[in-house]
């Protein structure tokens, strides 16, 4: 999901990611997306690409990249950690969204959340940029949304913001499963953050990982967009009442992206305030 790396900076982040790799300056290219941290290809004669990100969340990609690894989860490797510099395999790919690409996804993301802990949460804090996100571990589901994601991502927003949001964390034991089972989730599962290829899940990257409901997935997954029916015959039927929860759920990218880009995603919010009935 932080404004663009000046200039100056990514010429920096291009020197130090050449003298750790050993790659030529020519052989280093910016790629698309990186919303929240520059995102450099580096090429290596005679040794496979690697992909160099910055920011201040290396140590914690990293944890996450390997816990989804040991589950099973198709993820890029990781190749090495500097400072603020993480490195990871390259992970090729199409960006051919198919049925069958769909259904592999779905097969897939249903075996991550089938990985089940004890508590929601996560070991360690994380941070979309700016908004940090308090991964404090509890029991609680409902208060953990509440608390945790939605009153923390509106603290510094607008007055009659934060107001409509506390309301509606106010209500969410009534709202909410009580005790959903504490699935890995990915945490930020919209389709810029899979890779697919030759129709199949290649990879899923950018990972925000913490346990809680699965439901926070496929609510994120359908923000922006809608999975192929495929998707849903893989993965299997949601709980009855997730597309009343799904609003709940799909609030909390929609204040986190009001805060890091700005008044264009207040509709967004509105609207789904108004059908959480806040």
């Amino acid at each position: 999901m932080a404004a663009a790396t000046p200039a100056a900076a990514v010429s920096i982040l291009r020197e130090r990611v050449a003298m750790l790799t050993g790659a030529a300056p020519e052989g280093i290219e910016r790629l698309a997306g990186g919303d929240l941290s520059e995102v450099l290809l580096v090429s290596r004669p005679g040794l496979p690409p690697v992909v160099a990100k910055s920011g201040g969340n290396v140590a914690a990609e990293a944890l996450m990249l390997r816990t989804l690894a040991e589950a099973g989860v198709p993820v890029p490797s990781v190749e090495g950690e500097f400072g603020e510099i993480l490195l990871i395999s390259h992970v090729a790919h199409d960006e051919a969204f198919t049925p069958r690409a769909w259904s592999d996804i779905g097969r897939q993301v249903r075996a991550m959340h089938s990985r089940v802990g004890d508590h929601y949460g996560w070991p360690s804090d994380y941070a979309f940029g700016s908004v940090r996100l308090d991964n404090r571990q509890r029991r609680d589901w409902p208060g953990f949304w509440a608390e945790q994601r939605l009153v923390a991502a509106a603290a510094t927003l607008d007055l009659p913001w934060r107001e409509r949001v506390e309301r509606l964390a106010g209500r969410l034991s009534g709202l909410l499963p009580p005790a959903p089972a504490a699935a890995l989730l990915h945490g930020d599962l919209w389709t810029g953050n899979i890779l697919v290829r030759d129709g199949a899940m290649a990879a899923l990257i950018d990972p925000a990982c913490y346990r809680g409901d699965a439901e926070v997935d496929l609510a994120m997954l359908c923000l922006f967009g809608a999975p192929d029916d495929a998707f849903w015959e893989a993965y299997g039927p949601p709980e009855s009442g997730w597309r009343e929860r799904r609003c709940v759920y799909q609030l909390f990218p929609a204040l986190v992206h009001l805060r890091l880009f700005g008044a264009s995603y207040a509709p967004l919010v509105e609207r789904l305030l108004a059908q959480a009935g806040a």
